[in-house]
């Protein structure tokens, strides 16, 4: 259901046809793609949420450049950071940062660096060490696309970037693999954990993009999902059984208008999965709040 709250932020400032959309139609308003990002955060009072203290250490060395995609079929930015006191040849578990729709490397976390996320201490703590990476996924939320125009990011992560990140023994066995996603960015971090079971032993959602029919994908992004059968084959929710070996973190603001939809996913998921579900938008103050736990949270589970 859609609060009066929400109701009365989408019509203001032109904003009908979000409503039409239906739920998440906002997506488009909160990525800046239709006007109305700030007038729905000033009016839903439930945007508001503590920053947290970001205490880091000297942040360690990260690299940049670009690959030849085949399975995206063009040139891919990338950049990868390391914790404070390694560097390029160190062996350390990996984690992939999948961004958010109209994001690429370089912002794949929300006011964050990816050096500046491994050097954050969390309640005092300075995270373990771990590798970050991440690259350009598109707009395609993240699973493979037809032709024409064909391009499969989910390919790319699976047997491009995590190979290439192993050759500089980044995630090599016995050493883990997780990810971090935030909007588009964790809906594609669930949907690689369930459809390449036994790869990622942990992953962590903030704000992930949930639709539950394709109609609904439809009204927000027509190019999230080529049709329906498409959107069926990428149904995160259907398969959530799929993670029941994957430590599972989701943290979602409960005046987000992908929230309805996280609270079917939450029911869906295995035993034993976290889910955060406190005040807060879908914004990059609520991203931002749920950082430093999500990281935390997997670099537990890739020790």
């Amino acid at each position: 259901m859609v609060s009066r709250r929400r109701v009365l932020a989408w019509g203001l400032g032109g904003l009908g046809a979000a409503v039409v959309a239906g739920t998440g139609g906002a997506e488009l308003i909160l990525h800046g793609v239709l006007p109305g990002k700030s007038s729905l955060e000033r009016l839903t009072g439930g945007c508001d949420v503590a920053t947290p203290t970001l205490a880091e250490a000297a942040v360690g060395p990260s690299t940049s450049g670009t690959f030849d995609s085949a399975a995206r079929q063009r040139s891919v930015g990338y950049s990868i950071a390391y914790p404070p006191g390694h560097g390029p040849g160190s062996q350390l578990p990996l984690v992939l940062a999948l961004h958010g729709y109209g994001g690429n490397h370089t912002n794949a976390l929300s006011d964050l660096s990816l050096g500046q996320a491994l050097a954050l201490s969390v309640g005092g703590t300075p995270l373990p060490p771990m590798a970050l990476v991440a690259a350009d996924g598109g707009g395609g939320y993240w699973h493979a696309h037809p032709a024409p125009g064909a391009d499969d990011p989910m390919g790319m992560l699976v047997d491009e970037l995590i190979p290439m990140c192993q050759k500089l023994g980044l995630g090599q066995p016995p050493q883990r693999i997780g990810a971090i996603g935030i909007s588009m960015g964790g809906y594609g971090a669930l949907l690689l954990a369930e459809q390449h079971p036994g790869l990622l032993s942990a992953v962590a959602a903030i704000s992930p993009a949930v639709w539950t029919t394709y109609g609904e994908a439809r009204g927000a992004n027509a190019g999230a999902f080529a049709s329906a059968a498409d959107f069926a084959a990428h149904d995160i929710i259907a398969r959530a059984s799929s993670l029941g070996a994957t430590a599972v973190r989701i943290a979602s603001g409960k005046d987000d208008p992908f929230h309805p939809g996280v609270e079917v996913l939450a029911r869906a998921l295995p035993a034993g999965a976290t889910v955060v579900s406190t005040k807060g938008c879908h914004t990059n103050g609520f991203e931002l709040s749920q950082e430093p736990d999500s990281l935390a949270f997997l670099a537990a589970h890739l020790a």
